[in-house]
């Protein structure tokens, strides 16, 4: 019954239009759709790159202090009296 009573409505000329609109409708809804979730994608990407830029200048600060402490107790007291602390 539902077969044959699709058949008769696809028929009609008006039928075929507003089935080939609503294609077109949904087509578009679901790129949009698609468009959103890549945008989310890419902005959580993005907050992962600055993430770990942020996180790289902070080891290379700790390197780099570390590269400059002192290696010794002599060279501490020798900073200390030359007042490079």
């Amino acid at each position: 019954m539902w077969g044959s009573l699709l058949v008769g409505l696809m028929g009609q000329p008006w039928a075929r239009w507003a089935a080939g609109f609503a294609l077109v409708a949904l087509t578009i809804v679901l790129f949009i759709f698609n468009l959103r979730r890549s945008g989310e994608r890419a902005g959580r990407a993005a907050e992962r790159l600055d993430q770990l830029e942020r996180i790289n200048a902070i080891q290379r600060q700790m390197l780099d202090a570390a590269a400059r402490r002192p290696r010794s107790r002599g060279d501490l007291l020798e900073r200390l009296r030359g007042g490079e602390f």
